[in-house]
């Protein structure tokens, strides 16, 4: 996915989106796109991402893909919103966007086009692509659900497959609320009171990171915050603020160096607070991300 500067996005009524019917009757978060609609489904990439498949009937092996997207996005409930666009239906469109193969499969973020892949891919690499949007997403504070699309294919009641499909967490009622009117501080604090029940919960840690990141970033000035960076590469709050803004924009190892430099020119005190920092942005890239994995081992050799 590429990298970009995404704006803060404000609250956006979807109760207006008119998405053509999918086959099925029931509600899911999959739609049909064409020229005529592309416009509205775009604007509401302000207020969540919006996954955009552009595929043809004609091809075989792009069956395989649509069905894992379908299947990935109803199962997440809201978190995306699926538009597919049939590039013999409507060659136009993906003309116009530069799309020369398919399956080609893009996410719309605040309003800007970040491609995702080409060509066929497993369920399991497109389900760790959609992880990495929502991760941006969050980083970016979009909090909002797509609504669920008339006649889409079943969100509730199974994926497809005949498996379950997983259900909100009410313990997170009040976090997502809070997250929901834009009020970071208090879902830090709602997610803080979830930590006294269960300390090790990796869902509640990874909640209270990213709503820690949201709070930080509420007034970020990201010209000022690099040139104080620049400026003054030993100031500990300087160097925290450009590592949170790089990993909103997807630079996840700039960060990790950046901070991990530091610490290896740092007093133990310092040190301590750049662990904990380093920490909390592991919980928000992903334990299992690659440059995660190679962070934590040079934390390791720095603290030891």
């Amino acid at each position: 996915m590429t990298d970009a500067n995404f704006s803060r996005p404000g609250a956006v009524d979807l109760s207006s989106l008119s998405e053509a019917a999918q086959p099925g009757g029931a509600a899911g978060y999959v739609t049909t796109v064409s020229e005529a609609d592309f416009n509205d489904l775009a604007a509401k990439s302000v207020q969540h991402p919006v996954i955009v498949e552009f595929f043809s009937p004609r091809d075989p092996n792009g069956e395989a893909v649509s069905s894992a997207l379908t299947d990935l996005v109803n199962a997440a409930e809201g978190r995306f919103l699926l538009g597919r666009v049939d590039v013999d239906g409507d060659p136009r469109l993906a003309q116009a966007l530069g799309v020369q193969a398919v399956p080609t499969v893009v996410a719309l973020i605040g309003g800007q086009m970040a491609p995702l892949f080409q060509g066929t891919k497993s369920r399991e690499e497109i389900s760790a692509l959609l992880d990495q949007v929502a991760q941006l997403a969050v980083a970016n504070g979009m909090t909002g659900r797509a609504q669920p699309v008339a006649g889409g294919a079943p969100a509730a009641n199974g994926n497809g497959n005949g498996e379950p499909q997983p259900v909100a967490n009410p313990r997170f009622a009040k976090a997502d609320a809070a997250l929901e009117a834009g009020d970071f501080a208090q879902a830090v604090k709602e997610f803080d009171e979830l930590l006294k029940e269960t300390p090790h919960d990796p869902e509640v840690i990874a909640g209270r990171a990213q709503s820690a990141l949201l709070d930080r970033s509420a007034s970020f000035d990201a010209l000022k915050i690099v040139e104080r960076a620049s400026a003054e590469p030993n100031d500990l709050a300087a160097q925290f603020d450009a590592a949170d803004l790089e990993v909103i924009n997807g630079r996840n190892e700039e960060a990790f160096d950046r901070l991990l430099g530091l610490a290896g020119e740092s007093d133990a005190e310092q040190r301590e607070a750049i662990r904990v920092r380093l920490l909390d942005l592991f919980e928000i890239v992903g334990r299992t991300d690659p440059t995660v994995l190679k962070a934590r081992r040079r934390l390791a050799s720095v603290l030891f």
